[in-house]
């Protein structure tokens, strides 16, 4: 998730937290009632998040782990694509020499 799109999020909950404290003098809460409930709600949905995030993070499912490992596999597959042209630009002989080379090693 980016930092604009947790902002958003912020922003929205921050505003339906804010018009349901105005709305319910109308619907016949008081303002100490309004308060206890928001505040309630404002708890729920901090506790929520942390334990979204606790998950996220004891599964690995960061956003940066994500990002790596997408970045991992593109990065692997473009290797390898330029590891295998030069290997088929070599020629029969030097790519027997080169595989001996590498079961020797191995």
């Amino acid at each position: 998730m980016t930092k604009g799109k947790v902002l958003q999020i912020g922003i929205f909950f921050s505003l339906i937290g804010l018009i349901s404290y105005e709305l319910s003098p109308k619907m016949g809460i008081d303002n100490f009632t309004a308060s206890t409930i928001s505040s309630l709600v404002l708890i729920l949905i901090v506790i929520t998040w942390v334990t979204t995030y606790v998950y996220r993070v004891l599964n690995g499912k960061m956003t940066f782990m994500e990002q790596r490992k997408r970045y991992r596999k593109k990065y692997e597959k473009v290797v390898n694509d330029k590891l295998e042209t030069k290997f088929n630009a070599l020629s029969k002989e030097e790519q027997e020499k080169l595989m001996e080379d590498l079961e020797k090693n191995l």
